[in-house]
C-alpha cells in the first residue's frame, strides 16, 4: 500500500488534496482525475495547491462538562500553538510533529478527545456563490468519499461554514 497525495481545483477555482492509500497507483490516479473532470475541476501537480494550506494537528474536545480556561491552560503547557472555540466543541492546535504528545499529556489530565489528527488547515477560503458550483462540489466530494482509496480530503471551498469534506 502506498499514501498518494492529489492535488487540484474543483468548482470556483475552490483548492483540493486528496489524501489516499493504494495499492494500485494507476487506478487511483485515473478515479481522481475523472472526480476532478467530471464536476468542473482539474487536478493538478504536486505542490499546485498545498500551499494554500498549513499542516496542523487538531484535537477536537467536547465542550461538556469542560472548564475552558483549565482547558486552554492545559493545552498550551502541554505545547499547543493555539486554542479555538467552535460550537460544541474546543479545538486545540499543535505543530503535526507534536499533535501525539499534546494529545497524550491532555488525556492523562481526564480530557476526552473526540478526534487527533494532523490536517491541511486552508490559509484562505474560496467562496462558492453559484447553486450549480455548490452542488458540484457536494457531487465531487460524495465521489471521493465513496471512493475506497480515498483517507482524507481538505478543499478551501466555503459556502457556510463549510472547510473540510465532511462538513459538506
Amino acid at each position: 500500500m502506498k499514501d498518494i497525495i492529489y492535488e487540484g481545483y474543483g468548482p470556483s477555482g475552490v483548492a483540493v488534496i486528496v489524501e489516499t492509500l493504494t495499492d494500485n497507483r494507476n487506478r487511483t490516479a485515473g478515479d481522481m482525475r475523472h472526480y476532478f473532470d467530471k464536476f468542473g475541476g482539474n487536478m493538478g501537480t504536486s505542490g499546485c495547491v498545498s500551499f494554500m494550506f498549513t499542516r496542523e494537528g487538531v484535537i477536537i474536545i467536547d465542550k461538556e462538562d469542560v472548564d475552558e480556561e483549565k482547558l486552554m491552560e492545559d493545552a498550551l503547557e502541554a505545547g499547543a500553538t493555539d486554542f479555538l472555540t467552535d460550537g460544541d466543541v474546543f479545538e486545540v492546535r499543535t505543530e503535526p510533529n507534536d499533535m501525539g504528545a499534546v494529545r497524550d499529556d491532555l488525556e492523562a489530565k481526564g480530557y476526552k478527545y473526540l478526534t487527533a489528527e494532523v490536517d491541511y488547515i486552508p490559509s484562505t477560503y474560496t467562496k462558492l456563490e453559484s447553486e450549480e458550483d455548490i452542488n458540484n462540489m457536494g457531487k465531487m466530494l460524495e465521489m471521493f468519499e465513496d471512493n475506497d482509496d480515498v483517507q482524507n480530503v481538505f478543499i478551501t471551498g466555503k459556502t457556510r461554514t463549510i472547510t473540510k469534506a465532511n462538513d459538506f
